[in-house]
């Protein structure tokens, strides 16, 4: 089993910061890659970031050349450095695990950009 707690989420103004940490326990030598989504009221949970075990990222086109996603191995931690804010990533952000047969997904946290 695999557990993940997000946190750094808040409230922040267009053109802002955040730092979004996703901490990670349980049985982690099975990960293939880690990553951050994000889903609003009446849409699909969509792919924000992702990280490879061998350190490949991929990142939404919404999103590149302002978000940078890392993993502290040391700490079993992944990162979701956000710049630039817009109110369009306004969202519930959940950190995945994904394993080779099944996913894990914390709670999520939110994470609103006032205009």
């Amino acid at each position: 089993q695999v557990q993940l707690v997000e946190s750094g989420g808040g409230l922040v103004q267009t053109g802002g910061s955040l730092r979004l940490s996703c901490a990670a326990s349980g049985s982690l030598a099975s990960m293939l890659a880690m990553g951050w989504y994000r889903q609003t009221p009446g849409k699909q949970r969509e792919l924000v970031a992702e990280i490879t075990y061998g350190d490949v990222t991929n990142y939404a086109d919404s999103v590149k050349g302002r978000f940078t996603i890392s993993r502290d191995n040391a700490k079993n931690t992944v990162y979701l450095q956000m710049n630039s804010l817009k109110p369009e990533d306004t969202a519930v952000y959940s950190c995945k695990f994904q394993a080779p047969f099944r996913a894990y997904w914390g709670q999520g946290t939110q994470v609103t950009v006032s205009s």
